[in-house]
C-alpha cells in the first residue's frame, strides 16, 4: 500500500505582509492568491516490521534513517519532516517510508515550506484515519512550523495549501476567514495568457521578516502605513479581478510591489530591480515577487501582445521563464496498491 499527498504551491496576488504577526491581530491583515499547478508531493509507504523511520528527499538526494521511536532532534537537516513526525505520530513505533519532492525549492516564494508540512499531515492523516478540518490541518501546519521550529513567516502560505482555488482570506484577531472567490472562467484564461512567471534565483531572507515585525512593533519608517495601503491595494484588487478588469489589476500588482519595498530595503535588490525595469520596458503592466522578497519568482502582468517579447528580453539577462496554470483544488490524498 502506498499513501500520496499532492498540495498545490500558491501565487500571492496583494497583502503578503498584513499576514505577519502582530499586525493582523492588532489591525486586521487580507490577502489575495490562488494556487497553481505545482506541487509538494509525498508518498508514505508502511513498513511495520522494521520500526525504523526512512526519509527520502528526491530534491536534494537525501536519505535519512531514524528509529522510530528515537527523539529527532532539530539540527538542521529535515527539521520540518522531524517536526511533522513528533508532532503526529507521537510515540508510534511502527515503520514507515516517506518520499518527498517538490515543484519549487524553499525559499521560491511560493509557499513550498508549509507546502511541504501540509504534505505530510495530509499522508499521515490518510494513513492513521484521523478525523481532521480542513481548518485543523491548517492550525497544525501553522503551529509545527512556526511554534515548534520558530520559522518565521505570514499566515497564508498553509490555508492556501490546504483549501487551494482563488481566495479571499481576512485575518482577524481571533479567526482566519478563507473567501472562495468564484471567478468566471474567461477571466481565469485571460490571466493565464497575461500572465509570466518568472524565476529570479533563491530567495535570501537575510533577516527581512525579523526586521519588518520589529519596525512595525516599534513604529518605526512608513511600516505601518505601508501595510494599510497594502491592505487597501489587496481588496481593490480582489474588486478588479471579479470584474475582469485586467489592466486596473496589472497596476494595481505594480502600486502593491512599490509599497511592499517599504517593508524592509532588503526586499528587492539591484537584480531583481533590473528585471523589474527590463520587464517594464517591453510591455510588463505591473508585477511583484512572490514571496518575502530578495529572490524568488517575479510574477508578471503584461499586455497579451507583449508578453512574449517581456519574456525573450528577460531570457536573455539569465532569467528562466516557467510555465503554469491555476490549480483549483487543494491537498488531494489517495491510496494506490501499484508500486
Amino acid at each position: 500500500m502506498l499513501i500520496r499527498s499532492k498540495p498545490p504551491l500558491r501565487l500571492s496576488f496583494a497583502g503578503g505582509g498584513t499576514d505577519v504577526p502582530p499586525y493582523p491581530k492588532l489591525r486586521g491583515g487580507v490577502v489575495l492568491s490562488a494556487t497553481i499547478n505545482k506541487y509538494a508531493y509525498g508518498t508514505l509507504i508502511p513498513d511495520i516490521q522494521d520500526g525504523v523511520l526512512t526519509v527520502q528527499s528526491l530534491d536534494y538526494d537525501i536519505v535519512a534513517k531514524y528509529q522510530a521511536d528515537a527523539d529527532l532532534a532539530y539540527d538542521g537537516n529535515l527539521d520540518l519532516v522531524k517536526a511533522v513526525i513528533r508532532r503526529v505520530l507521537k510515540g508510534n513505533t511502527m515503520g514507515i517510508r516517506l518520499f518527498l519532492h517538490s515543484d519549487a525549492p524553499p525559499g521560491s516564494g511560493l509557499g513550498s515550506s508549509s507546502t511541504l508540512v501540509v504534505t505530510l499531515i495530509g499522508l499521515f492523516k490518510e494513513w492513521l484515519h484521523l478525523k481532521m478540518t480542513n481548518y485543523e490541518i491548517v492550525d497544525l501546519a501553522y503551529q509545527i512550523e512556526r511554534i515548534d521550529l520558530g520559522i518565521k513567516g505570514g499566515l497564508q502560505d498553509q490555508y492556501a495549501a490546504v483549501f487551494g482555488g482563488f481566495n479571499f482570506i481576512e485575518f482577524m484577531e481571533n479567526t482566519v476567514v478563507v473567501n472562495p472567490l468564484r471567478i468566471d472562467r474567461s477571466i481565469i484564461n485571460e490571466l493565464e495568457y497575461n500572465l509570466l512567471l518568472c524565476y529570479t534565483g533563491k530567495s535570501h531572507l537575510s533577516g527581512i521578516l525579523d526586521r519588518q515585525i520589529h519596525a512595525y512593533v516599534n513604529q518605526q519608517g512608513d511600516v505601518l502605513q505601508a501595510l494599510d495601503t497594502l491592505k487597501q491595494i489587496t481588496l481593490d484588487m480582489k474588486s478588479a479581478l471579479l470584474q475582469g478588469r485586467f489592466e486596473d489589476f496589472g497596476l494595481l500588482m505594480h502600486d502593491a510591489w512599490v509599497n511592499k519595498q517599504r517593508l524592509d530595503s532588503q526586499i528587492s535588490n539591484p537584480r531583481i530591480d533590473e528585471i523589474y525595469s527590463v520587464a517594464r520596458q517591453h510591455g510588463a503592466i505591473g508585477g511583484k515577487i512572490t514571496g518575502a522578497g530578495g529572490g524568488g519568482y517575479l510574477l508578471l502582468y503584461c499586455k497579451f501582445d507583449k508578453k512574449h517579447i517581456v519574456a525573450e528580453k528577460l531570457e536573455q539577462i539569465g532569467c528562466q521563464i516557467v510555465e503554469f496554470g491555476f490549480e483549483p483544488l487543494g491537498i488531494q490524498t489517495w491510496i494506490t496498491h501499484t508500486h
